[in-house]
């Protein structure tokens, strides 16, 4: 049996010179799932029957403490086994506003269409944004949507920090109306018009107790659920809701740290009758763990209730969904 942190990994690969224009093929058996390179802030999507999961790249050199992240990656999976690596589908670059960090973010359909929501450095408004692209295929190529930033540190005042518009997350409720999540030390939310490009009213806040980032707001049987990563180093915590407009009750811890991080970052999706929480942890270095992350997935279990069951973050990982 596997224990720890030790991982029994294979993945067969294109060679280098082909990488940049060809898929690559990963087979995952435990956790991390990704071994070749360092992925962070895991955002996944279920589309026509198949699991797409992007994240950020931690590009940092051997022993810096410090994130640098330039790019966003793009895998794809049928099985939540067999992972095929897809081209980079975008930097930093398709943003000529931005400076740089390819931070947390999401990517979500709608009608036909996908929309990718960063968080990057923007180059003269100081502070993080948040920036949306579009592409007609979730792997891209994608550009940016814009040509300026949907959310910009001079729009929210609640906070003195430069870095607190961070780390979007998007859900289309079932009356077709969009809504964006975002924030660190304050959990911010706003109506998206049916263009998924501008803000359609105010932003609003939600009093989340020991809030500190990565909001992820999903909707399962009825029920909203808003995760997040709770105090540093993170946990994630959740709460739950019959509106998305609230009010929200916490239900407290939904998993501990991960290990060799001080972040923790989630989503949650359902795929073929199962349901995922696709998190990081530092697992793949002994040293800087925080700055060079690694994606994996554990199972998620919903009580009767539709309460959360806490979850079990294991080096096994999942099986084969059929």
């Amino acid at each position: 049996m596997i224990k720890n942190l030790f991982y029994f990994f294979t993945f067969i690969a294109v060679s280098s010179a082909q990488a940049s224009q060809t898929d690559t093929i990963i087979h995952s058996t435990g956790n991390p799932i990704i071994r070749h390179k360092y992925t962070a802030d895991p955002a996944a999507m279920v589309f026509k029957n198949k699991v797409y999961l992007y994240t950020g790249h931690d590009e940092a050199p051997k022993n810096k403490n410090g994130y640098v992240m330039h790019e966003w990656l793009c895998f794809s999976s049928e099985n939540m086994l067999d992972w095929t690596e897809h081209p980079v589908p975008m930097n930093v670059s398709a943003f000529k506003w931005a400076k740089d960090d390819a931070w947390a973010s999401q990517v979500i359909e709608r009608n036909g269409k996908f929309y990718w929501y960063v968080a990057v450095e923007h180059g003269s408004i100081p502070g993080k944004a948040i920036g949306v692209a579009i592409s007609d295929s979730p792997i891209g190529p994608f550009k940016d949507a814009r040509g300026s930033a949907l959310i910009t540190n001079d729009m929210t005042t609640q906070t003195k920090i430069s870095w607190d518009d961070i780390d979007p997350s998007v859900i289309i409720d079932d009356d077709g109306q969009a809504y964006l999540f975002w924030g660190n030390t304050v959990c911010n939310y706003a109506k998206l018009k049916s263009n998924m490009t501008e803000l359609d009213g105010p932003i609003k806040t939600i009093d989340l107790p020991h809030f500190t980032e990565a909001p992820w707001i999903h909707k399962h049987n009825g029920w909203y659920y808003l995760s997040y990563a709770y105090e540093f180093p993170e946990k994630i915590a959740y709460a739950m809701s019959k509106n998305i407009n609230g009010p929200w009750e916490y239900k407290g811890i939904l998993n501990e740290i991960a290990g060799n991080s001080n972040t923790n970052h989630q989503a949650i999706i359902d795929f073929k009758g199962k349901s995922y929480f696709v998190y990081h942890n530092g697992a793949l270095t002994p040293d800087a763990g925080s700055f060079h992350r690694s994606v994996c997935i554990d199972y998620l279990y919903y009580n009767k209730d539709g309460s959360i069951k806490k979850v079990q973050m294991t080096s096994e990982g999942v099986k084969s969904a059929k």
